[in-house]
């Protein structure tokens, strides 16, 4: 198999990481988190003219045809700069269920939208009692004249107290943890009857809790077929498995770049603590991690897109945990070898730390695909 990067894709790569090194420092992060939405609008442009909020659609939606690959190499960047950008909301999440859903028309209204950084689109699935159980829907849809009407409420929608669209889960039939009979719409998140409660996880990006209350919406708004879209969901959350380990990795390295430089310059007993033979192996200990959350995220970048479902599924739910490990450990070590400094808001690796700690509790923690691997093999 070629794990070499193509010139293309270098290219990407390479642009990424210029456009962040210029605009984004820790303190301008903290700008940045400060502006009313909680991230920049004048950076989402920057990231538009680049190209890479149309990066995986395809060419007749003013996209690049991406894949998995391109994805991974843009997240990696975002992890290492912290972005909070909604690049994985926006693009990857909402922009694989509107690519998956196959309704044409949406797509070609609403993808160049996006690819343009014109709209936001939050993707609202999760609820309150479902924990990681992504057939657990009890919001509904029911239909009324030529459209539906929408009730319920999603839990920990991220980014979805900025974004201009919502695209909904809702039962339209079967019993509350059926696969089938479920929905995807597209809602408008100023529309009557949707109630926003917004707040910042842990850290430090925009999230909302969201109610629809006789959330009406015409047939032109379901995405899929009619009840049948939970394999869309399902990939969905395997799209945001692969993206979130690969900015797991961008986090990871430079946890571990700055870890280096403190051990090399903070002087104990007159010289600097780096030359302790304890820390230098609890070091080489997080290089190797790093490396293999790396391939592990690559694994991910090159199984998202497998027809195999059972094989995806699979190799997925390894990379989510054999990733939420290696980041557990980095980012322990990181704050645990800065000393009391790691702690500290003014410093940049415990903000790090936190973003790592968010992203192995989205799509499911590492117990609970470390779970459904032994189910597998029992």
């Amino acid at each position: 198999m070629d794990f070499d990067l193509t010139d293309e894709q270098r290219l990407l790569r390479d642009s990424v990481d210029r456009l962040l090194a210029d605009t984004y420092t820790f303190e301008k992060r903290k700008g940045y988190s400060a502006e009313p939405e909680g991230w920049s609008r004048a950076l989402w442009s920057r990231y538009a003219e680049l190209g890479i909020l149309g990066l995986p659609f395809a060419e007749e939606h003013g996209g690049f045809g991406g894949g998995g690959i391109e994805t991974m190499l843009v997240m990696e960047a975002f992890g290492r700069a912290l972005a909070v950008e909604p690049y994985l909301t926006s693009v990857v999440l909402s922009g694989t269920a509107l690519r998956l859903a196959g309704n044409a028309a949406l797509q070609s209204e609403l993808l160049p939208q996006i690819a343009q950084g014109k709209l936001t689109v939050a993707f609202a699935h999760g609820e309150r009692q479902a924990r990681y159980d992504l057939s657990d829907v009890l919001t509904t849809a029911k239909r009324k004249g030529g459209g539906w009407v929408i009730d319920g409420a999603k839990s920990v929608v991220t980014h979805g107290d900025s974004a201009g669209k919502l695209i909904v889960s809702a039962r339209i039939g079967g019993e509350r943890d059926d696969a089938a009979g479920i929905a995807l719409f597209l809602v408008d998140a100023q529309a009557n009857g949707v109630a926003r409660r917004a707040y910042r996880l842990r850290d430090g990006m925009g999230a909302a809790e969201i109610s629809l209350s006789g959330v009406e919406v015409g047939r032109d708004a379901l995405l899929s077929e009619a009840g049948a879209a939970y394999p869309i969901i399902e990939r969905v959350a395997e799209a945001g498995i692969a993206a979130t380990a690969a900015e797991a990795v961008g986090a990871m390295e430079t946890m571990q770049k700055m870890t280096l430089e403190y051990l090399k310059t903070r002087q104990q007993f007159g010289k600097p603590i780096g030359e302790n033979q304890a820390l230098q192996h609890r070091a080489t200990e997080m290089f190797v991690a790093l490396e293999q959350g790396r391939s592990l995220a690559m694994l991910a970048a090159m199984m998202v897109d497998e027809p195999d479902a059972a094989e995806r599924q699979r190799n997925i739910a390894m990379v989510k945990a054999g990733v939420g490990q290696a980041a557990r450990f980095v980012s322990q070590n990181a704050v645990q070898l800065h000393g009391g400094i790691g702690m500290t808001e003014e410093y940049a690796v415990g903000h790090y730390f936190r973003r790592c700690m968010v992203i192995e509790h989205s799509f499911g923690d590492t117990g609970y695909h470390l779970s459904r691997l032994a189910e597998q093999v029992a």
